[in-house]
């Protein structure tokens, strides 16, 4: 296997890196030259107006999202709406929803989560047949985006299986309670009392119940790009710090405790580099990524906050600066690690993958 990203993948970084440096501190902008830069449509096919891509590509994209912190919609647009939307949804669905999408006019999300019950695949939300239509009652927790969202994808237990249902979270029978973010990005408790859906709005037949894992591989695979991206570019930002800053007439970089400790968060940056992109190329290629997703996202969540610490120590003073950028890293890895349930929800499911839980 062969992990080099190929030309298109490399200009498609290249690109997103453009766009967001230009941009700086305005997520506003960030999104809007995302969009303006065709960066939103890769995986949209050629009649939508996209470019027929798949989810390496767009996991480029969300990785740089996450090398530059940058405080965009992209993960929840892209991962946990455009792709798996273009792959479960149908025709008028797509046609509907996905356009404004990948020209920023639209943002798309998804309810992952219950309470106590981090992407659950046994949801106690449920869905009752009503006429033509659904009713679903239930809670989902920490849903990114949720109030500014067109549509939110919801799973919920149907009859025989689960179905994936497309909300409008300003329908009747919604409610959004907002809830903090480490990084301040908004986020919202959805709770459903008998909120109607109706037939054509269901992305998933209830008896096939293959929606709900496509829409987790999907999440995890996109959490794992931008935890990648934000690792490395907190490791880049220190490194530059600990070649630039003197004590002693000396570079910090050259006092061996800091040479170790940097060493330590390079090698937890190249790890679960090689794991996200590993989970991402099978997924891209069809082949069973589970194992590979679950290795990634542990690794994410289990080295990513220490690594993220050390930098913070490795800065000093300036590491707790408001004003300095550090801060922007380890606030959207702790949403990340938050958003994957944590380490132990993260080590339980390598354990059931290899028949150990």
């Amino acid at each position: 296997m062969d992990f080099t990203p190929d030309e298109t993948q490399r200009e498609i970084a290249e690109l997103a890196a453009g766009v967001l440096r230009r941009a700086g501190d305005d997520g506003e902008a960030a999104w809007r030259g995302l969009a303006g830069s065709g960066l939103l449509a890769l995986s949209l096919p050629a009649d939508l107006g996209g470019d027929g891509l798949g989810v390496a590509e767009v996991a480029a994209v969300l990785t740089e999202t996450g090398r530059a912190a940058a405080s965009v919609p992209a993960l929840a647009t892209l991962a946990l709406g455009v792709l798996p939307l273009g792959r479960l949804g149908t025709p008028a669905q797509r046609a509907t929803l996905l356009p404004d999408a990948a020209e920023g006019q639209a943002v798309l999300t998804a309810a992952l989560h219950e309470p106590s019950a981090p992407l659950t695949a046994r949801p106690a939300t449920t869905a009752v047949p009503a006429g033509g239509a659904w009713r679903l009652t239930g809670v989902k927790t920490a849903v990114p985006y949720a109030a500014t969202a067109r549509r939110v994808l919801v799973p919920a237990s149907v009859p025989g299986g689960n179905g994936i249902f497309l909300v409008d979270p300003d329908g009747e029978g919604v409610t959004l309670t907002a809830t903090p973010t480490s990084a301040g990005g908004p986020e919202h408790t959805l709770r459903l009392d008998d909120a109607v859906v109706a037939d054509e709005d269901m992305l998933d037949g209830p008896a096939a119940g293959e929606g709900l894992r496509v829409l987790h591989r999907y999440a995890l695979a996109g959490a794992a790009a931008v935890g990648d991206g934000a690792l490395a570019g907190a490791l880049a930002l220190t490194t530059t710090h600990l070649g630039t800053r003197e004590q002693f007439g000396r570079p910090l970089a050259t006092f061996q405790a800091v040479a170790q400790q940097i060493a330590d968060v390079y090698i937890a940056s190249r790890t679960v580099h090689l794991a996200a992109t590993s989970a991402v190329w099978r997924l891209a290629t069809g082949l069973d990524p589970d194992a590979e997703l679950g290795i990634a996202t542990y690794w994410l969540a289990q080295e990513a906050p220490a690594a993220l610490a050390a930098c913070h120590h490795l800065h000093g003073g300036i590491g707790l600066d408001i004003t300095y950028p550090l801060h922007r890293y380890s606030s959207l890895v702790k949403d990340l690690v938050r958003g994957l349930g944590g380490v132990e929800s993260r080590v339980d499911g390598v354990g059931e993958l290899v028949g150990g839980a």
